[in-house]
């Protein structure tokens, strides 16, 4: 064969590699806190797309562990999307908002320059399960006021699955929340010893939460709790269930954000005075905040700050 009929040859394209980036244990809500599993950020990844924080807990058993109780607490620079799978949240903010998280149904608060809320499960709740996600906003949108948006998405077929899709566009379903950067965000369901190629925006890196199941993304086993990474390039991602129960996952994804951020406790700024002077408001009860109404307790007070400046991360390329 000639060197021209050498060079003509298509050759296999490398098979995608997947960066595996496992959970850590984490208190979450003060004095009251429930244990949750938190996959980002992490030392070796701040973010997938403007997705900046993954929490995921349960199935926690309410009549042991008391549930979720998280008392008013602010936030600045970031929305939350909070997605159920098992019980039921009561939400309360300063935007005057009293809603409910139920599975299935996404919840998504901007903060904007400043908000607080609080988070409580329901009396009727016996089993907690599902995921806390945030969001960070890009420099131009970090200050806009408080929003707050409620979808509840109908389930996606897919060859050898399902879908419902809570944020951005999958598998022909597009929600109507909206967001800053794009984002992609659904829960999958993934049959027994079933495969789903799934065709995805190329300029988008991915994350895989696994909830359940025993699961390879694009060729990785990913065991439960552990996030899978996939950076951009890909037109398609394929999924595999090698279980014989079904697989539930969460699928993340976005166009890499090009800045860095601060983030401490429940803030996100650019710089470590942003955080400084978010945390002395917070603590001098400002109206930067407002005011959580009908919550039967205090609010959280700020950690005291580290001794050493925080300094801006952002993606790792």
């Amino acid at each position: 064969m000639s060197t021209a009929e050498t060079d003509a040859v298509d050759l296999p394209a490398p098979a995608p590699r997947v960066e595996v980036l496992p959970a850590r244990d984490v208190p979450l809500g003060g004095p009251r806190a429930m244990t949750v599993r938190r996959t980002l950020p992490q030392r070796s990844r701040t973010m997938i797309g403007a997705w900046c924080f993954v929490d995921h807990y349960g199935p926690d058993d309410v009549a042991s562990t008391g549930g979720m109780d998280v008392a008013p607490h602010p936030h600045t620079g970031l929305q939350t999307v909070s997605w159920l799978f098992t019980g039921e949240i009561e939400h309360r903010d300063s935007l005057g908002v009293h809603a409910y998280v139920r599975p299935g149904e996404v919840n998504l608060m901007t903060s904007g320059h400043g908000i607080a809320h609080s988070e409580v499960s329901t009396p009727a709740t016996t089993v907690l399960h599902g995921v806390q996600l945030w969001v960070a906003l890009p420099e131009e949108h970090r200050h806009t006021g408080r929003d707050f948006h409620h979808h509840a998405p109908a389930p996606i077929t897919l060859g050898g699955g399902e879908a419902r899709v809570f944020l951005g566009t999958l598998a022909g379903d597009t929600s109507p929340v909206p967001t800053f950067t794009p984002l992609l965000g659904a829960e999958l369901i993934l049959h027994p010893q079933a495969t789903a190629t799934l065709d995805v925006d190329p300029a988008f890196e991915h994350g895989l939460l696994v909830d359940s199941g025993e699961v390879r993304f694009a060729g990785t086993p990913l065991r439960p709790a552990e996030l899978g990474y996939l950076a951009p390039g890909h037109r398609t991602i394929t999924l595999t269930n090698t279980a014989d129960t079904n697989a539930r996952l969460v699928l993340l994804g976005g166009t890499p954000f090009e800045e860095q951020i601060v983030m401490w406790w429940n803030f996100i700024g650019r710089t470590h005075e942003d955080i400084v002077q978010a945390r002395e408001e917070w603590q001098a009860a400002a109206d930067r905040f407002g005011a959580v109404e009908g919550y039967p307790g205090d609010r959280l007070p700020a950690p005291e700050l580290p001794g050493l400046p925080l300094k801006p991360r952002g993606n790792v390329r």
